[in-house]
């Protein structure tokens, strides 16, 4: 049958790394998992124990469009608690993951053919659900000094009808703050372009809180998910604030394009925002393991990343080993038993020389796979 050129997108290889883990598995393998942007940890207690109940009651059927009312407004209530922003919720639309909200906001906000910036590194799926959008992704390539974040030098020159920012940053862990924020929305206000923050990785920080876009205007989209933080990143269920006067062309299109989240995970979301202490307990482990990285990649030869601010990962220069990331990651997972992502999902430019690890597994788990990376390294001369 005949196919449309908007399905032509490239992979995800992070998802395949994880067929070939899965697959060395299989046959018997101990493989360290540091390759997959998930928690290693289950949904909160409190989380799982409210949707049992619920599901004893409840036929599970259709919600509204944007979301449960109770979801929205604690969602809401969210936003008081970690920035001190007083936020309707009237503005929020629960949505299926972080992936159903970028499909509704590109799809409110912009044209066939319109541009949106986005940051290089970072995340490969932006580009692709532009590109099957009939939208042109504008990589624009970031540097080292910026921590790999844009800044309005990069883009002043550039024609764009929208910017896509991430704070923190798949795959890098780098914020913006408050400054460096103000200064990309005054950007796109001076251009008309639309400005939308992903910010699914804010609770995941370490020496300071990550900014929310909405403490610096109502202009903007902001997208969030329960997949990181609240560690359900299966449960598909994520949401996105917008302007007053752009809910109901949102609804419209949640209405049509998936009818609602899933009322279960929606069920299971109320709940796992008030289960804090499992949730911090989480943050400990990756506190510990953000440290152990810190210390352990230099010695295993790995010593040219920016320090993450939040999220789970470190983005790591590789250009002194090799010119093909995605061969030397193969490599580590058949001879190290070490899975990670190679650096061209991020940035199709320089990811030859990158990878990303991440350290959201266990302890146990990171020790294990620093010491083989070390291993690995030495036997090749590098350390």
């Amino acid at each position: 049958m005949r196919t449309s050129r908007r399905g032509a997108v490239d992979p995800f290889i992070v998802m395949d790394v994880m067929e070939a883990a899965r697959q060395a598995e299989a046959d018997g393998r101990h493989i360290i998992h540091m390759e997959v942007g998930q928690p290693g940890t289950a949904a909160p207690e409190g989380a799982r124990k409210a949707l049992t109940e619920a599901m004893a009651e409840d036929a599970m059927g259709y919600t509204v469009a944007l979301g449960l009312p109770a979801l929205r407004a604690r969602i809401a209530q969210l936003y008081g608690e970690w920035y001190n922003v007083d936020l309707d919720p009237a503005r929020v639309i629960v949505t299926p993951g972080s992936s159903g909200a970028f499909l509704l906001a590109f799809s409110a906000l912009f044209d066939a053919g319109e541009r949106v910036a986005i940051g290089a590194p970072g995340y490969p799926s932006y580009r692709q659900i532009l590109k099957a959008l009939s939208l042109q992704p504008l990589d624009v390539q970031t540097a080292p000094e910026n921590r790999l974040q844009p800044v309005p030098d990069d883009l002043r020159t550039l024609d764009f009808e929208g910017l896509m920012v991430a704070s923190p940053a798949n795959p890098t862990g780098t914020m913006l703050d408050s400054g460096a924020m103000g200064a990309l929305i005054d950007l796109c206000r001076e251009k008309d372009a639309a400005f939308i923050s992903d910010e699914i990785y804010h609770g995941i920080e370490y020496e300071a809180k990550a900014v929310t876009a909405l403490e610096l205007t109502d202009e903007c989209y902001v997208i969030n998910s329960f997949s990181k933080y609240f560690s359900m990143t299966g449960w598909r269920v994520g949401w996105m604030v917008v302007p007053d006067d752009h809910v109901r062309k949102i609804e419209r299109l949640a209405q049509n394009m998936f009818i609602c989240a899933s009322h279960a995970s929606q069920v299971a979301a109320l709940a796992a925002m008030d289960c804090r202490e499992e949730l911090e307990a989480n943050m400990a482990v990756y506190r510990a393991n953000r440290a152990l990285m810190a210390e352990g990649l230099p010695k295993a030869g790995f010593t040219q990343f920016a320090p993450p601010d939040g999220a789970f990962y470190f983005y790591v220069d590789v250009s002194a080993f090799t010119q093909d990331s995605r061969a030397f990651a193969r490599e580590l997972l058949e001879e190290a038993g070490v899975a990670a992502t190679p650096g061209l999902d991020f940035d199709p430019v320089r990811g030859h020389q990158t990878l990303r690890f991440s350290y959201a597994r266990s302890t146990a788990d990171i020790e294990e796979g620093l010491a083989r990376l070390k291993m690995f390294m030495a036997a090749r001369g590098f350390v």
